[in-house]
């Protein structure tokens, strides 16, 4: 049964604002004027059969005594009209009062409109929002596996994409970038500034370290040095000579400098083929030793969150926050924007695959039918008291009067027949009644 909350005409149709088709309201308008239209039409069915057995009582009243066989057709019109009123009587009780007088028990659902919207919204948190019914239902339907179907057909992830671009244009439409970038400000300062930086970094070089993964730095840093002492011995020489006091005669400055540049290039060799030279020895001690100084020393603590300040100020951290934003917002939108672009093809791709894999592998969709059960059964679990409520709520703000009119033009047709039925079971009863009595006792 569906009650409409808002009043409607039963005459007329509504349309949207300027013309077109007719809206939900206009429809229901409509519906309702044609149960209306039937509703009138079994009234006056009912009706004209009390009206039938009236006449026939009184016709065969006047001539039983001179057609004695009239007494069993007075019988039967008796009975009829005793059952015709009486279910006009039982009908009429539960919409209004009958004739307007105010008997007790009768207009049941104008007096009794909130409690019946109360046992309404008991009737269904209890029977329709029980969770083991939800999951029964959920894991019947299969969900996972028509959504898979529909996922993986040749129109669904071109839908889905665009949903998903109208979604985020609209988002990004809605959202001001004023708020966003001060939301992302506020997370890199409580994530990136907040927090200091010399123990997660000392923690980090730790591992690197203590894995060896510097040493291919290393090795780049050594080879760099040879290549560059090599094809320098010019420069060599001339550091040695505008070192030399200037007593000493030129070709002790040359001898002194090809022998310094022999040595240094022996030097770097040496580091360069040992792997267990000292210089490397040394640079993997300090390199750890700064490692746990950022960790546990307060000196060199302070000295990395010094040069995170200077690195990572209010502007820049504003700016951080004004090109971080501005990027993701013109990537996102030129990507949907474009249906070819590698963002949606990749997205088409990865739902097509998603559906695909919903509809071939049994395990994955059960696991997402069991996901479907456990939120709905979550859901229901936890606010079925809530949804029930507003099967209360909203038939405790209808109108008394206006909800007996609305329930008894959805029902009252079939409800008519409850009078058509009693005319013609009381005609049958007072038949059967008057035949065995005047058998027994005639």
């Amino acid at each position: 049964m569906q009650v409409n909350t808002e009043p409607t005409s039963l005459t007329g149709a509504a349309t949207r604002p300027g013309g077109g088709r007719p809206d939900g309201r206009a429809q229901a308008a409509s519906s309702d004027a044609d149960k209306a239209l039937a509703l009138r039409r079994m009234k006056l069915l009912s009706l004209s059969l009390l009206i039938v057995m009236a006449v026939i009582f009184i016709v065969a009243f006047a001539l039983q005594k001179q057609y004695p066989w009239f007494e069993y057709v007075r019988a039967a019109a008796e009975g009829g009209m005793v059952g015709a009123l009486a279910d006009w009587f039982a009908v009429t009780a539960l919409f209004k009062y009958p004739m307007g007088i105010k008997i007790p028990h009768t207009a049941i659902i104008p007096r009794r409109k909130d409690q019946i919207g109360a046992s309404l919204g008991e009737f269904v948190e209890t029977n329709f929002l029980s969770e083991q019914v939800v999951q029964e239902k959920l894991a019947s339907a299969d969900i996972a596996r028509k959504a898979g179907t529909w996922l993986s057909s040749p129109g669904g992830p071109d839908r889905v994409a665009k949903e998903g671009a109208a979604v985020i244009r609209g988002a990004f439409k809605v959202l001001n970038d004023d708020d966003v970038q001060a939301v992302i400000e506020s997370m890199v300062r409580k994530h990136l500034l907040t927090p200091p930086w010399g123990p997660p970094v000392g923690r980090i070089a730790e591992r690197i370290f203590d894995d060896g993964h510097h040493h291919a730095l290393v090795d780049m840093l050594v080879d760099r040095a040879v290549d560059w002492v090599r094809d320098n011995q010019a420069t060599v020489n001339r550091l040695v000579t505008d070192r030399s006091p200037t007593w000493v005669p030129s070709f002790v400055d040359g001898l002194v400098g090809d022998k310094v540049y022999v040595e240094i290039l022996k030097f770097t060799r040496a580091v360069q083929s040992d792997q267990h030279h000292q210089v490397r020895v040394s640079i993997d001690k300090y390199l750890k030793d700064l490692a746990q100084d950022l960790q546990h020393d307060p000196v060199m603590i302070a000295r990395a969150e010094g040069i995170k300040a200077q690195v990572l100020g209010d502007p820049e951290v504003r700016e951080l926050a004004s090109r971080t934003w501005g990027t993701i917002k013109s990537a996102l939108l030129t990507a949907v924007d474009d249906p070819h672009s590698e963002l949606s093809v990749k997205f088409k791709a990865a739902v097509h695959d998603f559906g695909t894999r919903l509809v071939v592998d049994p395990e994955l969709a059960g696991k997402v039918n069991a996901w479907i059960g456990d939120a709905a059964g979550y859901l229901v679990r936890t606010y079925r008291s809530d949804i029930a409520g507003v099967i209360t709520d909203t038939v405790a703000r209808w109108d008394a009067e206006e909800t007996s009119q609305k329930i008894e033009l959805q029902v009252g047709k079939d409800l008519q027949f409850i009078r058509i039925n009693g005319t013609v079971v009381g005609a049958l009863a007072g038949l059967a009644i008057f035949t065995v009595a005047n058998l027994l006792f005639g």
